[in-house]
Parts: C-alpha cells; sequence; structure tokens
C-alpha cells in the first residue's frame, strides 16, 4: 500500500475543493422538499458547480470495465439505497430520507469529497434517529484521528457505536485516501480491532463516511444500472461522509462550510 502524504504546500488547494464540495450541498439544502425529484437535485448541483468554477468528479466515472459510465453529477440514495444511488425523474414525498454524495475537481486537479443525509419533509422517529446516529458515529470516527492512532482505532469506534445503538454497518463500501485522484490509499473501514491496519501520519488525507442499516448489514446490487446499492432486507440506511487531513497533533475536516449541520456536543474542535 502506497499511502501519498500531502504537504503544507497542497493545502489551500485541498482546502479549496473540500469547501466547495460542501457549498454545493449548502446550495442544494433548501431545495430539497417534497415533489422534487433527484434528477432536478443533480442538475441544480451541476448549475452550482459551474457557478463555483468547478466539475464533478462523478460524472462519467468508471473505476473498471464492469462499470457503466456513471451518469450523475452526484448520487442521490434515497431510503433503502446504500449507496451510488443515480438520479431519476420519481419525486421525494414526505418521510424519506435522502443521502446526497457531492464530489468535485477543481481546475488544479484537486478532489473534495463529501455526502449528507436530508430528512424530506418530516421523518419517521426511526430514520430520523438513523440519520443523528449515523452523523455522531461519523464523529466518533473523526474525533479518533491523530498520528500514533491506527484505522483500526478508527473503525472499531464507529462499529462499537453503531452496534451499541442497534445498528449495523456496511462492510462492502469504506472511507479512502483522495487528493490528485479520487481514490487513493489507505481504505478507511468502518468496522475493526484497535491497533490494526495502518497508524495515521501527518499528511494523510481521507474520508471517513460510514454506512449504516437500520437492519441487517448485508447489501445487494439493485436492478441492472450497475451502480445502485440497496440493503439486502429493504431497511432504510444512511450515510455521512467528511474528508480529512491528519496534523501534527490531530485532524483538521476539510469539508465543513457556512452550511455544515453543527457538531455533536462531544465534538469541541474540529482543528486539534
Amino acid at each position: 500500500m502506497t499511502i501519498t502524504l500531502k504537504t503544507e504546500a497542497d493545502l489551500p488547494g485541498l482546502r479549496e475543493a473540500c469547501r466547495k464540495a460542501s457549498e454545493v450541498l449548502d446550495f442544494l439544502t433548501p431545495h430539497i422538499q417534497p415533489g422534487i425529484s433527484t434528477l432536478e437535485i443533480d442538475q441544480l448541483a451541476a448549475q452550482c458547480m459551474q457557478q463555483l468554477g468547478v466539475r464533478s468528479a462523478t460524472l462519467g466515472y468508471s473505476p473498471g470495465p464492469e462499470y457503466p459510465p456513471y451518469p450523475g453529477s452526484v448520487c442521490t440514495s434515497p431510503n433503502h439505497v446504500v449507496c451510488h444511488g443515480i438520479p431519476s425523474s420519481k419525486p421525494l414525498k414526505k418521510g424519506d430520507i435522502l443521502n446526497v454524495d457531492v464530489t468535485v475537481i477543481t481546475p488544479e486537479g484537486w478532489y473534495g469529497d463529501n455526502s449528507r443525509m436530508f430528512e424530506v419533509g418530516e421523518a419517521s422517529i426511526a430514520a430520523h434517529r438513523l440519520c443523528r446516529l449515523t452523523f455522531e458515529a461519523m464523529w466518533i470516527g473523526i474525533v479518533q484521528v491523530k498520528p500514533g492512532k491506527t484505522l483500526g482505532d478508527v473503525g472499531h469506534a464507529i462499529q462499537k457505536f453503531a452496534e451499541g445503538h442497534g445498528l449495523s454497518v456496511v462492510r462492502e463500501f469504506c472511507g479512502h485516501g483522495i487528493g490528485r485522484n479520487f481514490h487513493e490509499d489507505p481504505q478507511v473501514l468502518h468496522y475493526g480491532r484497535p491497533g490494526t491496519m495502518e497508524v495515521l501520519e501527518p499528511g494523510m488525507v481521507f474520508t471517513i463516511e460510514p454506512m449504516l442499516n437500520l437492519g441487517r448489514k448485508e447489501i445487494k446490487s439493485h436492478g441492472r444500472d450497475g451502480w445502485t446499492i440497496v440493503t439486502k432486507d429493504h431497511s432504510l440506511t444512511a450515510q455521512w461522509e467528511h474528508q480529512l487531513i491528519v496534523t501534527p497533533t490531530g485532524y483538521e475536516v476539510l469539508t465543513l462550510s457556512a452550511g455544515s449541520p453543527a457538531l455533536p456536543d462531544f465534538v469541541t474542535a474540529t482543528k486539534t
């Protein structure tokens, strides 16, 4: 495994990419209401990216010959869709929950990647709880990050928190290194054992993006589009994602903007 450590000179470009990725989600937030389709959300995201001077990393993306080029500027994953949901003309209805995953590329070639959950109208108590706990699980993982800790520490903290609240952790998808490439080493699992996997070093940049299910952890492909992943038992699922860098004393979350959700009470700082 080859991990590319980012330098101080890389930080302005990284920060810009990540901030703009988060600003796309800020822009979309007031539009995500009952009656809008995920295709309309995708079109709004594309317009916002153009105004911000960035482009989508997902549009036309294919990680291998078994995947058709992805057709959307963002990924839109409602209800039981775990990830990689393709925007469609079907309107969202009151009570739906939706993950919108945004990755942008700046003209200088830096990638910014983040996602948020949205409750469309008033969600059920169970759906609201799932979204809230998944958000907290992401931050439980983030606050583990500092030099000398391991990725196993991060994954274990997320898994312990999630399973302690009766949720299951998707195993097949994980966080990843990112910088001038969409996906780099290391892989960031959202489960694991303390003290295992890579030791964290200053300059490592990666995402933490747990996918938690109300039901069982098993997932499956849905349909023939080559992308959409759903929960096997059709239970609700949620995901949040931030991109961060390991600093000499802790971490800096790069994908924060003016409209980012308020931090959980147990997070005292995003840069330590």
